[in-house]
């Protein structure tokens, strides 16, 4: 059953400004198809498996971890690429990171999952889910690629645009690092402090260390492709519209991939799905409203999960 009623249109107070730029864990290495990913591993019990999108890691959940302590193992992968995670010399499109984040669960021996997932993290995360779903047992989502059908059809325009053009995305992708000079700051609030701002360009110093963020824009399955991408997100979402798995969509206000007018709608899609409205927030809610996020995921897997 659906809760939180759909969208709610008051604009609550900005948030707090209690968020920490620290990140709190120890850092962990494991050696996936060739090369090293770092994760945070905290706790223990059945895994609760954060996935983070471009161009963030597991710095994007810092302040949301720590709330879920005692609900179970809690860990936060940095994909392949991305954060303090190797980089190999790969095409990094969606194929290749389901399979290094195969490799990880596998090599890991995560049983029993709870997915949390974001952006990118999500489409991966959603496709994991649909080819092993007797291994998934619940999924947190926000911001998360679940097109509806039309979407498919679209045709990149303005900023994606030019993301996907042949010239003018690398130059602002690997010239200007972009995603984490412009589009980052732009889809949060706040303003970024100094240090969490050099926490997300330290993965992406280098020209050559941007490629996988320029990769990503361009697996968006619009109408001209890519293909491949658009089966399988159009397997997953089948999937997921039929599954009775617990599923608790996080929203914010306008939102930039799920806005809350495309809720009433995904509460139709989705079966067993409750939402949660975190306030006024853009696309990385987890820096405006990390604590109330992590309050919300701690509240339902302790009744859709650990007490079922």
């Amino acid at each position: 059953m659906a809760q939180d009623h759909g969208p709610r249109r008051e604009r609550p107070a900005p948030p707090s400004a209690t968020i920490s730029a620290e990140f709190p864990f120890e850092s962990h290495y494991v050696e996936v198809l060739g090369s090293k990913m770092h994760y945070v591993d905290e706790g223990e019990g059945d895994p609760i498996l954060f996935l983070h999108g471009n161009p963030t890691s597991s710095y994007l959940w810092r302040n949301v971890i720590p709330h879920l302590k005692g609900s179970g193992r809690l860990i936060a992968p940095d994909l392949i690429g991305m954060g303090k995670s190797d980089k190999p010399d790969i095409p990094y499109r969606f194929e290749d990171h389901a399979r290094y984040l195969d490799a990880f669960i596998k090599k890991l021996g995560l049983k029993n999952i709870t997915l949390v997932i974001h952006d990118w993290g999500s489409g991966l995360g959603f496709h994991y889910a649909a080819r092993h779903p007797d291994n998934v047992v619940g999924i947190a989502f926000m911001e998360a690629l679940v097109p509806f059908p039309a979407q498919f059809e679209r045709t990149p325009t303005g900023l994606f645009a030019m993301l996907r053009d042949p010239v003018k995305g690398p130059e602002m992708v690997i010239e200007k690092n972009a995603f984490v000079e412009m589009i980052l700051p732009m889809a949060v609030m706040r303003k970024l402090t100094e240090e969490e701002m050099t926490a997300y360009r330290a993965p992406f110093l280098t020209k050559e260390s941007r490629k996988v963020e320029l990769v990503w824009p361009l697996e968006i399955p619009y109408k001209d492709g890519p293909a491949d991408v658009t089966k399988l997100m159009k397997e997953y979402i089948a999937w997921f519209e039929s599954s009775k798995i617990p599923k608790l969509l996080i929203y914010g206000d306008p939102g930039a991939i799920i806005s809350p007018k495309n809720v009433e709608g995904m509460i139709e899609r989705f079966p067993n799905l409750e939402t949660h409205f975190v306030g006024v927030a853009s696309h990385f809610l987890q820096e405006d409203h990390p604590h109330n996020i992590g309050r919300a995921i701690w509240d339902w897997h302790r009744r859709e999960i650990k007490g079922k």
